[in-house]
Order: C-alpha cells, then structure tokens, then sequence
C-alpha cells in the first residue's frame, strides 16, 4: 500500500436511487449553447455552431452530491456580483471508449440526474472578451452540484422530458430536452473523439434559456421530468 505525505483526496459520489452504492465521479464534462433559445441569449447562432465542450474538476470541492430530498446548501463564490444558474440533464457514463459511434452511444450511459453549471458569469465574459479560458467563470468550487441518478433503463422518455428551475418558487427556465441542438447520443459521440470516456464520467448536456442571477439566500429547485429534483440554498 503506498504512503502518503497527506490523505488523498476524496471524490465525489453521487447517490443512485433505489441502491446503497454510490457513483464515483472521475472527470466533468460540459456541452456549451446546445440549447437553440439558450445560444440566442448568449448572441451565438445555433445554426452555425457545431458542438464545443469545457470541464469542471471532478473533485469533491466542485461537485456536491446531494442527498435526495435535501436541500444543499452551497457558499456564494467570491469574485462575482453575476452568479448565474443554468438548468441540465446530466448523464452518468457507464462503460468507456472512444470514437464513440452515434449508434452505440446509449450502451455508455449508466444513468441521467439534474444537475447546474453554476457560472461566474461576469468572469465568463471577462474571459470572452480578452480570448481567454473560462475555467474562472466556469471551474470554480461547488460550480456543479449533481441530484440523484436514476438509472438509464429507468428513464425511457429522458429524450422528450421537460426541464426547469425555479427561483424562490417562480419558474425561470422551462424547455424540453427534445429542444436539445445536439441529442444525448451525438454528444457522447461527439466528445468521445476528444477524450476517451470512463466509467464515473459526468456530461452536463446543455441549459435552455432563461439564466439569470442568483443571490444569497435563494432557493433554486432544478427539476428534469422522471428524475429527483435539485433543492440548492446559496448561503
């Protein structure tokens, strides 16, 4: 057994419904603007752009996994006056590989969960406009929170479900994943021939519009139809 010169990090792990295991977390992947109404209020044009991906760290300190029917409660990060919440369908991937066929992709997929990007998004455009990395508006701590997993075989209608935030009880964001630019399937297609998935990856698939600020002391319930909602608290 090796030594140590400190204990090893922990990792994140998720709870899985209806099981006492859990989901270890190894990496975080995110697919930006792949929401047609969300790209629009960015100014992009979703016709145009094909599909691009950033990470979050997949430690403990960035993902926080979040006990059915809890209600988290995350620290508001510092360096921001614009901390926005963007709504996702999360998909856990199962089983690895590359160049990932479009086809084949649904056998990598272990489960889905709600999950939020939370953004620094006055960083974000800091970086934007200086042609920088966005990983300080992005890949901060506790920018992902992840709700329970359910099991893919348990979610058939997961390509057609309605998705939603809402903010202290008034809904913000309202779509459906069938809106999606870039299906489940194609965006693990897609991002395998960048990276070779692994068991314990998370893809955060995408949020439609209606992002906006959060504050201290708001609630967010994040909601995705057939799986566990996401209560947050930003204290």
């Amino acid at each position: 057994m090796a030594n140590y010169i400190f204990p090893p990090h922990q990792i994140a792990a998720l709870h899985i419904a209806g099981a006492d295991e859990r989901f270890p977390v190894r990496r975080v992947y995110c697919v930006g603007r792949n929401y047609a109404g969300h790209a629009r209020e960015m100014g992009s044009d979703p016709d145009r752009e094909p599909p691009f991906f950033f990470c979050k760290p997949g430690d403990a300190a960035a993902v926080v996994p979040v006990a059915p029917g809890a209600v988290a409660e995350l620290p508001y990060p510092p360096q921001t006056s614009n901390y926005h919440y963007e709504c996702e369908l999360v998909v856990a991937i199962g089983a690895g590989g590359s160049n990932i066929p479009v086809a084949d992709a649904p056998k990598h997929v272990f489960g889905y969960a709600v999950g939020l990007d939370m953004t620094r998004r006055d960083l974000q455009g800091k970086m934007k406009d200086a042609g920088r990395p966005w990983e300080i508006g992005k890949a901060f701590d506790y920018s992902a929170p992840v709700g329970e997993l359910l099991r893919a075989a348990d979610a058939p209608g997961i390509d057609s479900a309605a998705i939603a935030v809402a903010l202290d009880g008034k809904v913000k964001q309202s779509s459906s994943t069938d809106h999606m630019i870039w299906s489940v399937a194609e965006t693990i297609a897609n991002l395998s021939t960048l990276f070779r998935l692994e068991p314990g990856d998370l893809v955060f698939t995408g949020t439609p519009e209606g992002v906006g600020a959060v504050t201290r002391g708001q609630t967010l319930i994040a909601s995705v139809e057939g799986l566990s909602s996401l209560s947050v608290t930003f204290v």
